[in-house]
């Protein structure tokens, strides 16, 4: 943990990691075996469950939980409040540890506040998932989604800009066309 900032009320168990840089603030819980990258944000109330991995870059704001099975790879934005389950049918007496599904978080994605991410799914690269949509499907490259169950609603840029039917970006000038796993930028 050298070089990190780790707020006195925030706990973080022996065997995690916290790279260079990074901040974990007030009352947040970083389990044993969770990888959190270099100049991470960890805000207020944010639980790392054993065996997450958090890219370098990464920003999770207040009062999120990343259970087992949650990679975020760089450069990710977690809402407030927003929620990664981690099993499809929970019941509360029923055991069903052994069927927590991976969840994997794109670079560059943005989960918006409250939104909810159903286990199993990927969010693509750079996608943007509106506050408070239900992803329960992979969400494409690029691609911005929104309610319940989330749906595509357009294209974003690396920036986070909507892009118009030019898929040219209106803040960088960055062109991108379709692929097969959503957009890639036109000089990829």
């Amino acid at each position: 943990m050298t070089g990190a900032t780790v707020h006195p009320t925030a706990v973080v168990d022996d065997g995690a990691e916290i790279g260079e840089g990074s901040r974990v603030w007030h009352f947040a819980h970083v389990m044993p075996g969770a990888r959190v990258g270099a100049r991470c944000v960890l805000g207020q109330n944010v639980m790392v469950g054993p065996g997450v991995v958090i890219g370098d870059g990464c920003k999770v704001q207040n009062n999120v939980s990343l259970y087992a099975g949650v990679t975020l790879e760089d450069e990710v934005f977690c809402g407030p409040s927003m929620v990664f389950t981690n099993v499809l049918t929970p019941r509360a007496f029923v055991e069903r540890k052994t069927e927590f599904r991976p969840t994997l978080v794109r670079r560059g994605a943005t989960i918006g506040a409250n939104a909810t991410i159903i286990c199993g799914v990927t969010i693509g690269r750079y996608a943007m998932v509106g506050a408070g949509a239900v992803v329960t499907r992979d969400v494409a490259d690029h691609a911005l989604v929104i309610g319940n169950p989330a749906r595509p609603a357009g294209w974003v840029s690396r920036t986070g800009e909507r892009l118009g039917d030019d898929l040219v970006c209106p803040r960088t000038g960055e062109r991108y066309a379709e692929g097969p796993g959503g957009l890639v930028a036109a000089d990829d």
